[in-house]
This record gives structure tokens, C-alpha cells and sequence, in this order.
């Protein structure tokens, strides 16, 4: 299907002409933003936990420690929320009141299991470090089986999600309009800056492509 349903788990109330359900535009999303915030609820506590994810078709692969809480939580099959930003710029209106940001945001919701064979957790680390630089996996040391032993994988299945964005200039109240104070929007974008090498890199190694001329999106 082209686009997730729409229910009451991902239905977007505020503003709703800004969702999008198209799985396309969700996964584009997912797979620029380098980082995701993971929800979930513990002995009816609950947590918000930043880590690093990628997509692979509709799953999502996140990997840690053993002792992770939140790894442990999603292993054992519970319901998590998962939340990815891409900020594109500040809006300035003429009233406080209006300001705004352009953004790209997808909340994803779902279940996973953890990936137990050496093969399965190699794959998805595999996505995992391409996701975060393509073509690295290519080039570095491979996880031996102690650090493979240390590290859990889960698989999170995508049951439902929604995207929301905004863009474009500020909308101000028509009485604002000449107001004497600037308007507009300050467009932001995720740079790499150059590359430093590290203290101890062995020498005749050049500086790969894929890091030279990084970028997202």
C-alpha cells in the first residue's frame, strides 16, 4: 500500500493539512535523519532515548550495548514510538506569536524482536554504518565475535506512522503586515565541515569520498 492508515495511533490532529501518510515521504525522512528519539514506557515510567537508526524496507534496525534498558524493552516484543526531525530553517513573522520553523518530522510506531544470528546482526549493522556514511562498511574491521557478542540488534517492524512538515514563509495576521520589523525565513541545512584526521591514521591513507564530499539528503 502506497500510504499507511490513518487511525487514532497516528492520526495527526493539530494542523492537519501538514501530515502526510505516503510511505515514501516518511521513509525520505527516516532515511536523512541521523538520529532518532525512541519513546516507551517502563513500570509506567516513561522515556525518551536519542540513538542512531536505520531503515531496511519497512523495519527499523537499532543497535547498543547488552545492558541497554531500551533494547532489552523493544527485544521483549513492547510497543515503542520512534521520532526522527529534519529542521529546515526559522520562520520570522512580524508578530512573536507567528514564528515558526520549517521542518520534516516522521513518528513511527511499532514492535520488534532481536536479531540472534551472526549473519542477521551483521546484515543489519551493515545498514546500520551506511546508513550513517555510505560505503564504510566496505572499508572498515568487521565486528569480531566478542564485540558481536556485546551488541544487541533489534528489528522493529513498521505498524504505523505519519509525517508532518512545514514550509514556506510566515503567515502573520493581515493587521501585521506593515508592521516595521523583517519577515522572512533564515534557511538552515546539516553541513559537514572538513575532515580531521585522526593523530594516529598510519600515513599514505587519502582522505575517502564518501566523508570528503559528505552529505544528507
Amino acid at each position: 500500500m502506497p500510504e499507511f492508515s490513518v487511525t487514532s495511533r497516528n492520526q495527526v490532529k493539530r494542523l492537519a493539512k501538514r501530515a502526510s501518510y505516503d510511505r515514501d515521504v516518511i521513509h525520505r525522512i527516516i532515511d536523512e535523519a541521523l538520529i532518532c528519539h525512541v519513546g516507551f514506557v517502563e513500570e509506567e515510567q516513561p522515556f525518551v532515548i536519542p540513538t542512531i537508526h536505520a531503515r531496511s524496507d519497512e523495519t527499523l534496525l537499532l543497535h547498543g550495548a547488552k545492558a541497554s534498558r531500551l533494547l532489552k524493552h523493544v527485544a521483549a516484543g513492547n510497543p515503542i514510538c520512534v521520532a526522527m526531525t529534519i529542521l529546515d530553517g526559522i520562520v520570522f513573522a512580524r508578530s512573536a506569536f507567528h514564528h515558526s520553523l520549517n521542518y520534516r518530522s516522521a513518528v513511527v510506531f511499532g514492535r520488534g524482536h532481536e536479531l540472534v544470528t551472526p549473519e542477521d546482526k551483521l546484515r543489519a549493522l551493515e545498514i546500520i554504518t551506511n546508513h550513517v556514511a555510505p560505503g564504510r562498511w566496505a572499508e572498515a574491521r568487521r565486528p569480531n565475535a566478542q564485540e558481536l557478542e556485546a551488541t544487541t540488534v533489534v528489528s522493529v517492524a513498521i505498524e504505523s506512522a505519519s509525517a508532518k512538515t512545514r514550509t514556506g514563509g510566515p503567515i502573520d495576521d493581515e493587521d501585521d503586515y506593515d508592521f516595521p520589523v523583517w519577515a522572512g525565513v533564515l534557511p538552515l541545512k546539516q553541513m559537514a565541515e572538513s575532515a580531521l584526521a585522526d593523530s594516529r591514521l598510519m600515513g599514505g591513507i587519502e582522505l575517502p569520498e564518501y566523508v570528503a564530499n559528505y552529505r544528507r539528503g
